[in-house]
């Protein structure tokens, strides 16, 4: 709690004479007799005359701050304490003073008592509370004595404090005097004090009953209030007013302010305390109280803000409809404690079904019988026929053909549309009687409806049927016919067909879909979430807008890490790591127990953006202002919250600077488990704040950036494990704005200025971070307009903060920690570090409106001291996909992305160096140990504003980022220097539409290209600069002496600027020719950036032959402007002699081939990856003087032929597998703990065979394991070292009995704890069974019923827990070959692995190569 403090100086309240404190009883208890009767007349619920003493007063508080405020504590004192109030704890020097004082003799018993009076105060508030305590002192005091209220105090409670047992006999002593204490346990109290004081170094005395933690509205001096509704009265809890809240209630608005407190009655059998305003101020030591941090509110309970933006005025410093906290204001609310978000452990398909739900419904035109044949085991739709059993009598043979081709226990579903009856001959009619079980069939008759849902091949109670009469009025009603099956992984659906009439048009019609809700797999332990509650599922696609909400359904069936949802999904959610990049989707929890809401019109009206929204966005809002005293917030929903208004957002800590201990806060403030959704302007904002934990708390569907930091002076403030998603535009700030808002919203631009969306605006992002020393760690960016975590840097403060740090210090001040962050599903980039905000108003020179992005470069330096070493900022453990732009953009330098895992991105990452030469000082760029894929498996789906739908490398469709012939790139180098390593690259793979690149350029870049980018262990070539003042012409041709013939042409960068700048790629040690097409420059600086000491150049530069030269060495500090060591140079008598690097600065002008000839050398050192020395940046200037009509004609090659070298032969030597190349992970992930394995089964089916393939396998990371022979293939890995541990080869062409070794088998050699792995090539049938009833015990939800001459791949675990992982895959012959891939999670807390589970791998599977074991040569299979 932060102290509150009078001003300095300030006087206490004049002390009261005798008799007006004594005459101030009966009112005091006649209003106390009103509260309990409930007098609801009243509008002020404490009236005190104002000088008497309270305990808000500065004489009480300074009395205490000055004597008992420390950060030390005493031992245990907080367990034992109110929780009503954050007090100020003994301290040291406190209790030191307090010690000497009372132990003074008694000539000075005036100060020793005033002393025993404070120390006692102290223990009765910290104790039982502030209301008692004040109640009892306000009328005693050391000058004389009065006659005390009956107040009976707990002896042994005192007793129970832990202070010194001397000082609490004293205090003690005082009480009884007083007349206070509580005579039957006077004598027992005592004694245990005397025992303390003899033993003095005994553990404190312990209470008799060890409490847990008393919860707010338990407290024994709160007095019940039921004031009912009236919202024209304003209500002001205030001085010595203790309520506890048991009804709902409304006002017009509600203070609490001047020691009052108000406590929300908890009550969860009792209905929901619902407390209406129009706004809710605490300040001046008011306090409001829903639950504590150790006794959280059970019930539930809603504060709701009503008003429109046009009713009444609003209140200075807050506004209108909003909960305020001001000097002094305490604010603790708590509900339930919930697992806020987590992530999705399998994938979660449209409509719950792997292939998706299907629905169909014909009219007219669907004459005959309708079929649809599906897959019993995963609800796909495998084939849809019509046959006119009406009209043509062909169609009774094809439809017993097509039956015939279908493999037995596929599910049949039937349909008559219209008629089907009069050519449907007998034969027909027995076989679907036979193969179907259907009863009707027999009798159907001309128009009469008829559905049938059933197995083929089952038996006749198993089918679901249906019809109705046609008696010629053309409306029939609907004959429905239902079944209910099961996937192989435990998911229920539904088929459904139905036929009938309709005012005389034939329906007919088929739906498949999940039934009694769909159950999800979740990575954490979500008992906590409960029915009726509503959760939302993120976006794993490039469309933030396919994030979906539902509504939590009672599931007695599930586990820990389950529940079941209402409603069906209308995309794909990715539960699983998909090559090797985690894109499991978020799942946060919406709803809490205590709810702070907006009260909203209908739609849209006034002066609310209208024309951007349709909707009422004036809603609620928090706002803490400077020296509160303590806010916490956990467990809390905010809903239509925020105003499009500058200011008012769901919550804003305004101004607060440090609220942490730093700032004299003893219990850090702290925003815990909120769940801030579909809100107005912004989620959090920190606002000249600092030392903020925002933690567990989502932000969904709002406008603006969402977690917010606003002047770029916010620092030290902590987001750890948030979600933020569909984050949309706003109006409030250019950067919030969307290209319609940029360009409608002008009002601040100068002049007829129209802003340039693209640059200016158009930059929402989830996470706007204004300051680098912020900390970022697990948060999840899953959606924004724009971009998901954007670094922006204020070049100055801005707002409100201006003046707080000198220019430029926030692109200077080292990253704060960035550690295992997720951003995906944004349209621009997923992370963005670079650009910043303009800090100037708009005028003529710069008509752009105020924080208008702009440009700024991030260049971290120790101290934020640009004079002092570079501090790399540490990009560690990002994961960013399906962005539709960027998965990540960075400038600056020096940056380092490591542990990083990008894919299905635009462009995975693209790093800009810090600046070019001169601006900057130089910097570099590093990436390693990431993983980077082009086109995953993860193929998205369509709808949810996803633009492009079309075919990737692999020929399936799937969505697509920008458009459909955009060149996708892994990692673009902009500039450089940029050093990659340990990185992988997969599937980048081009089509016919487009071209695909691993590592690429920046294409459009018109900078050079560093030549120290290096990947891997290539290094690459120096570079030389060169500055020319107005040259004639802007193109510079240089060539090296050796290829003089083949010039490299550069154009300046600088156009209109008196200085052009070149940057040509050179090689060290070497002899270069510079012209211009043109006349030479008068002045040219030549500066050798990037070179090490001792480095050197041969330059030969093109003149007029009557050119008189001066040429100057020197060393220009590039940050001050300054130039030292200037050494002028001396011409030379020869080209040898300037050129022999001696030392000596020599110049040398043949005017016979015009060349002034130049050594080129670095002498100074430098450091990392800076362009210049330490000491600065060396360079050469020369002046030429030049007459007009001057004219030249250079040879083209100035320097002596050398004979072409020996070219060395190639080797011929293989290059061999490198196995120190990529990323040492297998799997990028948000659980860095986990280990992975890469599980890939490939099966055959019999046409596989006949089409030439050969070899089905088993791949276990980069390890593949062939099967050539025909029949199953088991393969056991143990779960908790990933070592195999098992193989096993099952014939079920030749074998006997297969069925019952398989079950053997599984039954008695495979382990618990164990992965197992099925491969097929060419199964027949599995003798000896019709169904296997055995892989129900490896996880499949029902036995497999194999297909003749299909194929089957299965991810198994034998063991007592049913992963989400498993998966099973049964296909008939005439389908694609069965196949699986997944990355599977070893020794996972499910498995219960022993202690001794890291053993080594019986196979050493490598990462980085394949390696191919043929099973024909292994000596024995198990």
């Amino acid at each position: 709690m932060r102290p509150r403090q009078a001003p300095p100086g300030a006087p206490g309240p004049p002390r009261s004479p005798p008799g007006a404190r004594l005459r101030l009883i009966p009112l005091l208890l006649l209003l106390l007799l009103l509260l309990l009767a409930g007098g609801h007349a009243f509008t002020v619920f404490t009236i005190i005359p104002e000088n008497s003493l309270n305990p808000n007063t500065s004489l009480w508080d300074m009395d205490h701050e000055r004597l008992f405020h420390s950060k030390k504590t005493l031992p245990e004192t907080v367990g034992s304490s109110s929780p009503l109030r954050s007090r100020s704890l003994l301290g040291h020097e406190g209790r030191k003073s307090l010690t000497q004082n009372l132990g003074q003799k008694p000539q000075e018993k005036q100060l020793s008592c005033d002393m025993l009076l404070k120390l006692s105060r102290y223990i009765l508030k910290d104790t039982f509370g502030s209301s008692l305590a004040w109640n009892l002192f306000r009328f005693y005091n050391c000058d004389q004595e009065v006659n005390l209220p009956k107040i009976r105090i707990g002896t042994l409670k005192v007793v129970q404090h832990k202070v010194k047992p001397f000082l609490l006999h004293r205090v003690l002593q005082l009480l009884r005097n007083m007349g206070v204490l509580s005579e039957a346990q006077q004598s027992k109290a005592f004694n245990l004090l005397k025992k303390q004081m003899l033993n003095p170094r005994k553990a404190p005395l312990k209470p008799e009953k060890e409490q847990s933690g008393t919860c707010p509205e338990a407290d024994q001096h709160l007095v019940p209030w039921r004031p009912g509704s009236d919202t024209s009265r304003t209500a002001v809890v205030g001085r010595g007013a203790a309520l506890r809240l048991e009804s709902s209630a409304a006002f017009h608005s509600l203070v609490i302010r001047d020691g009052g407190m108000l406590v929300f009655a908890d009550c969860p059998r009792g209905p929901p305390i619902t407390l209406r305003a129009r706004y809710i101020l605490i300040h001046d030591g008011g306090e409001l109280h829903v639950g504590s941090e150790r006794c959280p509110y059970g019930s539930r309970a809603t504060i709701s803000l009503y008003g429109r933006a046009s009713d009444g005025a609003a209140v200075e410093g807050f506004g209108q409809k909003f909960l305020g906290v001001g000097r002094g204001g305490v604010l603790e609310l708590h509900g339930r404690r919930t697992r806020s978000w987590t992530l999705l452990d399998k994938t979660l398909h449209p409509g719950g079904l792997r292939y998706g739900p299907y629905f169909s419904e014909r009219r007219w035109g669907s004459r005959g019988l309708n079929l649809r044949i599906l897959d019993a085991g995963t609800a796909r739709v495998l084939a849809a026929a019509r046959f006119d059993t009406h009209l043509r009598h062909g169609e009774c043979g094809r439809l017993r053909s097509f039956l015939a081709t279908q493999p037995p226990g596929t599910v049949v579903a039937a349909a008559v549309g219209d008629s089907a009856a009069r050519s449907l001959t007998l034969e027909t009619r027995l076989l679907l009687r036979d193969r179907l079980g259907s009863a009707h069939i027999s009798r159907l008759r001309h128009r009469q409806p008829w559905a049938l849902v059933g197995i083929l091949g089952g038996d006749q109670p198993f089918a679901a049927e249906d019809k109705r009469e046609y008696h010629g009025s053309g409306t029939t009603g609907l004959a429905v016919a239902r079944r209910e099956f099961l996937t192989y992984d435990g998911t229920g659906f539904t088929v459904t067909a139905f036929s009938g009439w309709i005012k005389g048009v034939p329906h007919n019609g088929f739906k498949v879909e999940a039934s009694n809700g769909i159950i999800l797999h979740l990575v954490d332990e979500v008992t906590s979430w409960l029915p009726g509650d509503r959760i939302v599922v993120a976006s794993t696609d490039y469309s933030m807008h396919q994030a979906e909400e539902f509504n939590l359904l009672p599931c007695p069936e599930c586990k820990s890490n389950q529940v079941k949802i209402d409603g069906s999904p209308l995309y794909l959610h990715i539960g699983e790591v998909i090559d090797g990049v985690d894109m499991r989707a978020e799942v946060g929890l919406l709803t809490r127990n205590i709810l702070i809401q907006g009260e909203m019109e209908d739609s849209c009206y006034g002066q609310n953006q209208c024309q951007f929204f349709s909707f009422d966005t004036f809603g609620g809002h928090i706002k803490i202002l400077k020296n509160f005293s303590s806010v916490h917030l956990s467990g809390v929903e905010l809903k239509n919250m925020g105003q499009q208004i500058l200011g008012s957002y769901p919550v804003h800590f305004h101004l607060a600077e440090d609220v942490d201990e730093r700032g004299g806060y003893e219990h850090p403030t702290y925003l815990d488990n909120l769940a801030i959704h579909h809100c107005f302007s912004r989620c959090v904002a920190i606002h000249g704040t600092h030392g903020l934990l925002v933690k567990d708390t989502i932000g969904y569907d709002t406008l603006g950036h969402c977690f917010f930091l606003e002047d770029g002076t916010e620092q030290r403030n902590t987001f750890y494990h948030n979600l933020g998603l569909l984050t949309k535009p706003g109006t409030i700030l250019p950067s919030d704005r969307s290209e319609a808002m940029c360009l409608a919203i002008r009002s601040n631009v100068y002049g007829d200025y129209v802003p340039v969306p693209s640059t200016d605006c158009m930059a929402v992002s989830t996470f706007w971070i204004a300051n680098p020393n912020n900390n970022l760690i697990e948060n999840a960016a899953a959606g924004a307009q724009d971009v998901g975590i954007w670094y922006i840097f204020h070049r100055v403060p801005t707002g409100q903060s201006e003046g707080q740090y000198p220019e430029g210090q926030a692109e200077y001040t080292p990253l704060g920690v960035f550690y295992n962050n997720r951003v995906h599903s944004n349209f621009k980039a997923g992370l963005f570090i670079g650009k910043g905000v303009k800090t100037t108003r708009a005028n003529a020179e710069d008509p752009r409106e105020y924080l208008t992005v702009d440009n700024a470069r991030f260049r971290p330096h120790q101290d934020a001291d640009p004079e002092k070493p570079r501090v790399p900022a540490v990009i560690d453990g990002l994961i960013a996909f399906k962005n539709n732009d960027h998965g990540a953009w960075a400038r600056g330098g020096d940056i380092i992305f490591c542990n990083s895992g990008f894919s299905d991105n635009g462009i995975g990452l693209t790093l800009a160096s810090d600046g070019t030469f001169p601006t900057d000082e130089g910097s570099s760029l590093e990436v390693t140990r990431s993983i980077f894929v082009g086109e995953s498996s993860n193929f998205g789906s369509q709808g949810g504003q996803n633009s492009y739908w079309g075919k990737g490398a692999n020929g399936e469709y799937r969505t697509l980022p920008r458009n459909k012939t955009f060149p996708i790139r892994g990692f673009q180098i902009y500039d450089g220097p940029v050093r990659m390593s340990k990185c992988t690259f997969k599937k980048f793979t081009p089509t016919v539409d487009r071209y695909s690149s691993a590592i690429g350029f920046f294409m459009k870049n018109s900078w050079q290209i560093s030549p120290q980018n290096n990947v891997s262990q290539i290094l690459m070539e120096k570079s030389l600069y060169i500055q020319a003042r107005r040259p004639e012409n802007l193109t510079l041709s240089i060539a090296r002496a050796t290829y003089h013939s083949h010039p490299l042409r550069l154009q300046g960068v600088n156009r209109g600027a008196p200085y052009q700048q070149y940057q040509p790629v050179v090689m060290l040690e070497q002899a270069y020719i510079i012209q211009w097409d043109g006349k030479t420059p008068e002045d040219i600086i030549l500066y050798p950036i990037n070179f090490n000491r001792g480095d050197w150049l041969h330059i030969a530069l093109c003149y007029p032959r009557e050119a008189v030269f001066q040429v100057v060495a020197d060393i220009y500090q590039r940050r001050t402007g300054m130039v030292h060591s200037v050494k002028h140079y001396l011409a030379a008598p020869s080209r040898a002699s300037a050129l022999n690097g001696t030392g000596e600065r020599l110049f040398y002008f043949d005017r016979a081939s015009g060349y002034l000839f130049v050594h080129l050398q670095a002498h100074e050192a430098r450091e990392g990856h800076s362009y210049c020395s330490q000491q600065g940046c060396e360079r050469i200037k020369i002046m030429a003087h030049m007459y007009p009509r001057d004219s030249w004609s250079c040879v083209p090659n100035p320097f002596p032929e050398r004979p072409a070298t020996t070219q060395r032969p190639v080797s011929q030597h293989p290059a061999r597998d490198c196995t120190v190349c990529g990323a040492p992970q297998l799997a990028i992930t948000s659980t860095p703990s986990v280990k992975y394995i890469r599980i890939q089964i490939q099966s055959l089916s019999r046409t596989d065979i006949q089409n030439h393939l050969t070899s089905a396998f088993i791949k276990i990371n980069d390890t593949i394991f062939l099967f050539n022979s025909h029949g199953l293939f088991f393969m056991v890995v143990d779960a908790c070292s990933g070592a195999v541990v098992s193989r096993r080869h099952f014939d079920t062409v030749t074998g006997e009995n297969t069925a019952t070794a398989i079950t053997d088998y599984v039954q008695t050699s495979i382990k618990e704890r164990s992965l197992v792995l099925v491969c097929s090539r060419d199964i027949a049938d599995v003798m000896g069974s019709s169904e296997m009833p055995i892989f129900t015990r490896l996880g499949s939800a029902k036995p497999i019923v194999f297909h003749k001459e299909g194929s089957f791949a299965m991810l198994g675990y034998k063991g007592q827990a049913k992963p989400s992982w498993i998966k099973v895959i049964n296909h008939a012959g005439y389908q694609k070959a069965a196949s699986l891939q997944h990355y599977v999670p070893l020794k996972l807390k499910e498995y219960q692995c022993p202690a001794n589970a890291d053993e080594p791998l019986k196979f050493a599977f490598s990462q980085t190569h394949s390696e191919y074991i043929s099973t024909e040569a292994a000596a024995s299979w198990d």
